[in-house]
């Protein structure tokens, strides 16, 4: 599932492309699944003759910030302009026409197709006008960009105040945007009976860490899974609030490119689960500080399955 590195990835190729562009057409396509409390003509109509002002987000979760409608549109006096939000769910991605997908892990096969597979809409962009706004390639060209998702685990919505508004609301710390001081991550991490692992997805507390994210995390700061968030230690706690940041950090500081990650990360070795090796996905077993090969474990923690390394992350 894209966690926050791929959101903020999406978030960058957005701001790169379209801020301060003109919202021209929307095509969309009927998905009552994945559009969530709007139709998506509604949605279409909405967005059209709008400026784009800013991406933001939060979490998983991400949207752009639009101008008032234009005088001649039916909503332009209406009660207020909707911004459209956005969530990945476990396949989403975003595309520029003649780039490839924000993909997760696995480059799709056929990315030169437009609109692309599995699209939901297509939104067309005209570049600002001041040409020191746009980049070379995209000087003077109309800009599309689609949403697209497989599994339909997405969710396309419009919120007049997206910030204020449930679902963005109803979200916790945000480890990049809004990291907590230490003594408030303890105080709030301490107070909870449930495992660590379960509380690290739990989008209310931490938003943005998901099942990769906090099995890393956990790897690095070496706590089980399993381990009741109440009972930690204070340096167990100090370590998982350090390592919370800092897997974020370094996912984001490489785009989110996973080739790019640390090779002494559990990620690189956590993928393939059932195979008959210590490290199920790397040819280069994950080896622990004194040179010997990890023994990477699986269990449910939370309903999710959860990679942990059994020499150093212990019950």
């Amino acid at each position: 599932m894209p966690e926050l590195p791929e959101a903020e990835r999406a978030c960058r190729l957005l701001r790169e492309s379209i801020v301060g562009g003109t919202i021209r057409a929307v095509d969309t396509v009927e998905d009552t699944i994945v559009y969530d409390g709007v139709e998506h003509g509604e949605f279409a109509q909405e967005l059209k003759g709008r400026q784009v002002l800013a991406v933001h987000r939060h979490g998983k979760l991400f949207w752009l910030e639009l101008s008032s409608p234009p005088t001649n549109s039916t909503k332009s006096a209406g009660t207020g302009a909707r911004h459209p939000l956005f969530h990945l769910g476990m396949t989403g991605m975003i595309q520029l026409r003649g780039g490839e997908p924000t993909w997760y892990r696995v480059r799709p096969k056929d990315m030169a197709s437009w609109p692309p597979r599995f699209w939901k809409f297509v939104m067309h962009i005209t570049p600002p006008q001041d040409p020191k706004d746009l980049q070379e390639t995209d000087r003077g060209e109309e800009i599309q960009f689609a949403y697209l998702d497989a599994r339909r685990l997405g969710r396309i919505r419009l919120r007049l105040t997206p910030r204020l508004s449930p679902p963005v609301s109803l979200l916790g710390f945000d480890p990049l945007l809004s990291p907590l001081p230490l003594s408030t991550f303890s105080a709030l991490l301490l107070r909870r009976q449930m495992p660590i692992k379960a509380l690290l997805l739990d989008q209310s507390f931490s938003a943005g860490v998901g099942n990769w994210v906090a099995d890393e995390v956990l790897f690095q700061a070496r706590v089980h899974p399993e381990r009741r968030a109440s009972g930690l230690g204070e340096e167990e706690v100090r370590r998982v609030w350090e390592k919370v940041g800092e897997v974020c950090r370094t996912a984001v500081g490489v785009n989110a490119d996973s080739s790019q990650f640390p090779r002494d990360w559990l990620f690189r070795h956590r993928w393939g689960k059932g195979r008959k090796s210590s490290s199920p996905s790397s040819s280069s077993p994950l080896l622990l500080p004194d040179g010997t090969p990890a023994t990477i474990k699986f269990i449910t923690v939370g309903g999710r399955t959860s990679a942990y390394v059994a020499e150093v992350q212990k019950l």
